[in-house]
């Protein structure tokens, strides 16, 4: 999230935060997508990380930018943070440990998202390149360890790095060490949210599987193909995961605001400075539990968007949809990762046909694929199968789903083009990780540091 809200608009119902979800409902023709995209930072000299001060930094970099694109500086007690459209077509922010992100502008087409990711991408090296650093596209920090990652200054950042911790082991990883690419996907009802919401979540673990692009840790293999989605199977728990309430036929808004009433809060943000609130759960909030302890304490509409954005499941319902499970990768992968899901959920028939593959997962299968991919990938099995086969049916679904949509660019191309990467994994039997473990053993003689040259953007 690029920009804490300050939504001052008083909570008086439970039913109102529901009715927040349900706003983001729409007409079809007017859905959109939205593509985020997280990459390490370097120097390219010596493949060390980029600190957030100096001449050569994040902040470097964000000033640079702000400088390049005229966007609006997000400012934390002082220090920038990211930058925003000024319309909000867009944002750029920081990750905990200085990964640069990118989240993009509401698109009709892949073919705009994959100008955009172009555009950005020649933008953030037109500023770097000058002061010799560049941009890695992996799932997570192949070489350096978590003393090694700078800190980015975001109060936010600070309360999460105290809390994770206390609830999981592996949460400073995920803030400090971890990259991702996302989608984000409208609906138009709650009958369509949860038809998205349980296909996306039963095959949030094949993207992990097509999307596996994390195999280093301090310069060895790590034993996974996907270290970033082994990390989120302990982050925080109460906060992430499969929702298993989700699989449910009635499934609905309401459900999901119930959960997310008893998730523990991280902050809530008061006279422009972020407060503790780590040890109550929003639902608690509502009931007075900070009463006295800070300024303005009741709950606002503010509070509970800010509380949205802290909650990690596989699968995040806003007033949107977001898929979570992919790992950063490539340039190519910055286009297929919105081209796969758009595929599967856009069109009705892909989505019935996506639905009728998926109908016998239940909860405890997906779980048990979920803990498989990691290590596995394609070969982790559901229901008898293994990905590497299902994978070339999901892609068959998702690339008749874009057929239909006839999005097609100035060369008379649909977008089903860009799902070229994946049916090449799919064809190969072999993801990224596979690739650049085979790379380590062979060209490579056992060293990591090809990666910053041979998979930077």
């Amino acid at each position: 999230m690029a920009r804490d809200t300050t939504d001052d608009t008083p909570i008086t119902s439970t039913q109102e935060l529901i009715a927040h979800i349900a706003d983001g409902c729409k007409p079809p023709e007017d859905f959109r997508i939205g593509t985020e995209h997280e990459k390490f930072v370097f120097f390219t000299a010596d493949n060390t990380p980029v600190p957030y001060e100096g001449e050569r930094s994040i902040s470097a970099l964000l000033r640079g930018m702000e400088s390049r694109l005229g966007w609006e500086p997000i400012v934390d007690a002082g220090n920038i943070i990211g930058l925003v459209e000024p319309t909000g077509q867009g944002a750029i922010s920081l990750e905990p440990g200085g990964q640069f992100e990118l989240s993009g502008a509401p698109l009709e087409t892949i073919h705009q998202t994959c100008r955009e990711s172009n555009a950005h991408l020649a933008q953030v090296r037109e500023i770097a390149e000058p002061m010799g650093i560049g941009f890695l596209g992996l799932g997570g920090s192949p070489t350096w360890t978590r003393a090694e990652m700078p800190r980015m200054p975001k109060s936010r950042y600070d309360i999460m790095t105290n809390y994770m911790p206390k609830v999981g082991t592996k949460g400073i990883d995920m803030m400090y060490r971890t990259c991702t690419i996302q989608t984000n996907l409208d609906f138009s009802s709650e009958a369509d949210m949860r038809r998205k919401m349980q296909v996306a979540l039963k095959l949030q673990p094949v993207a992990t599987a097509l999307f596996a692009n994390s195999p280093f840790t301090e310069g060895e293999p790590n034993g996974f193909l996907s270290w970033r989605g082994d990390i989120w199977r302990d982050v925080d728990n109460r906060r992430s995961g499969l929702l298993p309430f989700a699989f449910e036929a009635d499934f609905g808004f309401s459900d999901y605001v119930e959960w997310a009433l008893d998730v523990p809060m991280y902050f809530i943000l008061r006279e422009g400075e972020y407060r503790d609130c780590t040890d109550v759960t929003f639902r608690q909030f509502m009931d007075g539990a900070l009463e006295g302890d800070v300024p303005d304490a009741r709950p606002t509409m503010g509070d509970w968007t800010n509380h949205l954005s802290t909650l990690f499941p596989d699968v995040r319902l806003k007033r949107f949809l977001e898929m979570r499970g992919a790992d950063g990768g490539p340039w190519r992968n910055i286009c297929a990762l919105p081209a796969f899901w758009v595929g599967l959920l856009y069109d009705e028939g892909a989505l019935g046909a996506a639905e009728t593959l998926t109908e016998r997962w239940r909860y405890a299968d997906v779980e048990t694929l979920r803990n498989a991919v990691p290590k596995q990938g394609l070969d982790a099995t559901i229901d008898g199968r293994t990905l590497h086969k299902i994978v070339r049916d999901v892609l068959e679904i998702s690339r008749g789903g874009l057929v239909a949509r006839e999005r097609l660019n100035a060369e008379g191309f649909d977008e089903s083009h860009f799902l070229a990467p994946l049916e090449e994994i799919a064809a190969r039997g072999q993801t990224y990780a596979g690739s650049m473990l085979a790379l380590y053993e062979g060209r490579w003689n056992h060293s990591v540091e090809p990666v910053y040259s041979e998979f930077a953007y």
